[in-house]
């Protein structure tokens, strides 16, 4: 099977997989209204991977068939200083201070 991945400007890592170039017709108006302008970043042949991204081939192939596309969201990013803060019992943001 081979699907187009599109990419979008307005939120880094966030892509949108559709079983043929350029068809968003299964995409709801909606989701299309928050990804903006889909770009074209490939063409992917699934059964040359196992895994794409966060994704497994069989999965992705089944949300394909079943949906018509696939909503790729960029990984969670970590913030190593909050987590330090709350495991020493802290707030997990310093509070600013008032002059």
């Amino acid at each position: 099977m081979l699907c187009a991945v599109y990419k979008t400007k307005k939120k880094e890592g966030m892509y949108l997989y559709v079983q043929n170039r350029d068809n968003f017709e299964a995409v709801p108006d909606v989701l299309m209204a928050q990804f903006g302008k889909p770009e074209l970043a490939m063409m992917l042949a699934l059964d040359k991977h196992e895994q794409i991204g966060t994704i497994s081939k069989d999965a992705l192939a089944e949300a394909l068939e079943e949906k018509g596309y696939y909503l790729q969201m960029p990984p969670k990013q970590e913030d190593w200083l909050a987590e330090f803060r709350v495991a020493k019992g802290l707030s997990p943001r310093e509070e600013a201070k008032k002059f």
